[in-house]
C-alpha cells in the first residue's frame, strides 16, 4: 500500500453509518483520534471545529450541509470516504462504476470475473462495503478496486483518479438533492473528469444521449455500448439475458476487451455469477400468476426496465414509497400504457393514484405491503391470460415504511410464500 500522510490532528467524521465507522477505525489504527458526529447520535457543534484538522463525511451529507460549510469556512479539507480512502490506496487499480441502475450488479460481477481470472480484485463503495476497509492493517490485499460510485460520492471528488469509468445509464433519480437531471448528470461526470490519462471510459446509450443534450463532451477514447451490440455474445442461461442486465454485460465486455482479457473467461464467469437478492427475481408461481421481486428498483428507470422483461403479459404492479424527486405525473402516464393495475403503498401512493386515475388505469392505495400484494394477486389470477405478472418494483426509496430495500424485498417474499402456501 502506498501510504499518504495521516492528518496532523484529530478527524471529525460526519455520519455514523458503515463508511463513517470504517474511517474512524482506520484513523484509530494509525494513532489518530476520530470522533463520529451524527444527527441521530452526537450532533456536531460548530464551536468544536477548532478541535479537528480534517473532516470526512458520508454520502448522505450534501456538499452544502451546514456542518460541512462550517468546516470549509474554517479552512478544513472535507472529503468523502472513498476520496479519503484513495489517498492511502494510490497504488491500486481503481475501476469506478456508476449509473442510475445496474451499478451494484456490474460492480460485483466485474470483481467476481477478475477473481476468476486469478487477479486480485474486490468490490467496494455504494454496494455497502467501504473502500476504507482495504486500508485496514489486517486487510486482504486487492490490486483492483471495483468501486460502485453514486452521484453523492462522485460530485465532490478531489483525489481519487480512476483507471476506468463504466457508466451504465442515466434517468431521473435523486432530484430531491440534485434539483435537475443535468445537475445529477454532472455530479456523476466528475468521475470522467478525474479519469487518468489514457484511462478506459465506457458508457451506455442513454448516457451518450444525455451528454449531447447537455453539451458535455466525453474523452475521445470513450466507448458507447448498446444492448443490441452484445445480444449474440451474452451467455445463454445467465442473468444477463434479461433486458435490464444485458446492458451490464455490454459494459463488462467492452471493459474486458479494452484490457485485452480472454472473452471466454468472462462468459464462464457470467454463467456462475449470482447477483444479490431483490433484483428482478422470480419468487414463485401459482396457477397462471408469477410473483417477481425487484425491491432494488428504487427509481423510475428501474421500473421501466423491469416491465420490458415480460413481453405482453398483463402486469399488476405494486409500487410507491419515499419520493426522490422526478415527475410523478409523467411516470404514471408511462406506466399506464403498460400496466393492468396499480397497487400503491407509501408516501407517494395517494398522489400516484390520482395520476393513474387521470390515465384511466385501475389504482388503489393500501396501508401495508401485505394488503397490496394480496389485492394484486386477486386481480392477476382473475385474468384469462396464460401468464400474469405480479411485479414488485417500487420505483421509490424504502425508508418511509422499511429499514432498507433488502428489508422491503424480504418482507415481499415472505408475504408471497404465506399467500400461496
Amino acid at each position: 500500500m502506498t501510504d499518504a500522510k495521516m492528518p496532523e490532528g484529530p478527524v471529525a467524521v460526519f455520519g455514523a453509518g458503515v463508511s463513517g465507522r470504517a474511517v474512524a477505525r482506520f484513523c484509530e489504527e494509525r494513532g489518530v483520534a476520530a470522533t463520529i458526529f451524527d444527527a441521530a447520535g452526537t450532533p456536531f457543534q460548530p464551536s468544536r471545529i477548532e478541535e479537528f484538522s480534517q473532516v470526512v463525511f458520508s454520502p448522505a451529507f450534501p456538499p452544502e450541509h451546514p456542518w460541512i460549510a462550517t468546516a470549509r469556512a474554517a479552512g478544513r479539507e472535507c472529503l468523502t470516504e472513498i476520496d479519503f480512502a484513495s489517498l492511502f490506496l494510490r497504488d491500486r487499480d481503481w475501476v469506478c462504476v456508476t449509473g442510475t441502475n445496474g451499478k451494484t450488479t456490474l460492480t460485483e460481477f466485474l470483481a467476481f470475473a477478475l477473481r476468476r481470472l486469478g487477479l486480485s480484485a474486490t468490490a467496494v463503495g455504494n454496494n455497502g462495503v467501504p473502500a476504507m476497509t482495504l486500508a485496514f492493517e489486517n486487510a486482504v490485499p486487492a490490486k483492483t478496486v471495483v468501486c460502485e460510485t453514486s452521484s453523492f460520492q462522485a460530485e465532490v471528488l478531489r483525489h481519487l483518479s480512476p483507471a476506468a469509468v463504466l457508466w451504465t445509464n442515466i434517468d431521473e433519480d435523486h432530484l430531491e438533492r440534485h434539483g435537475t437531471l443535468e445537475s445529477y448528470f454532472r455530479a456523476k461526470y466528475r468521475l470522467v473528469e478525474r479519469l487518468r490519462d489514457g484511462g478506459i471510459c465506457v458508457v451506455g446509450e442513454s448516457v451518450a444521449t444525455a451528454a449531447r443534450e447537455f453539451g458535455i463532451a466525453f474523452p475521445p477514447q470513450t466507448q458507447i455500448v448498446t444492448r443490441e451490440s452484445v445480444c449474440a455474445a451474452v451467455p445463454a442461461g445467465t442473468i444477463f439475458e434479461t433486458f435490464p442486465q444485458m446492458e451490464n454485460y455490454a459494459l463488462a465486455l467492452a471493459f474486458w476487451r479494452s484490457r485485452g482479457l480472454p472473452e471466454e473467461l468472462l462468459s464462464a464467469a457470467a454463467r456462475d455469477f449470482k447477483p444479490r437478492e431483490h433484483r428482478l427475481a422470480k419468487v414463485a408461481s401459482c396457477g397462471n400468476v408469477e410473483f417477481w421481486d425487484d425491491s432494488k428498483g428504487t427509481n423510475f428507470h428501474a421500473v421501466y426496465a423491469a416491465m420490458k422483461s415480460f413481453g405482453d403479459a398483463p402486469i399488476f404492479w405494486i409500487g410507491g414509497g419515499l419520493g426522490k424527486g422526478g415527475d410523478l405525473r409523467r411516470f404514471a402516464q408511462c406506466l399506464s400504457k403498460r400496466l393492468s393495475g396499480a397497487f400503491l403503498i407509501g408516501r407517494t401512493a395517494e398522489e400516484l393514484r390520482g395520476y393513474f386515475e387521470v390515465n384511466a388505469l385501475p389504482a388503489k392505495t393500501f396501508a401495508t405491503l401485505a394488503e397490496a400484494t394480496a389485492a394484486a394477486w386477486e386481480s392477476a389470477r382473475g385474468v384469462p391470460a396464460k401468464r400474469a405478472i405480479v411485479l414488485f418494483s417500487p420505483g421509490f426509496a424504502s425508508f418511509d415504511m422499511f429499514k432498507s430495500y433488502a428489508d422491503r424485498g424480504r418482507q415481499f417474499v415472505s408475504i408471497v410464500k404465506s399467500l400461496i402456501g
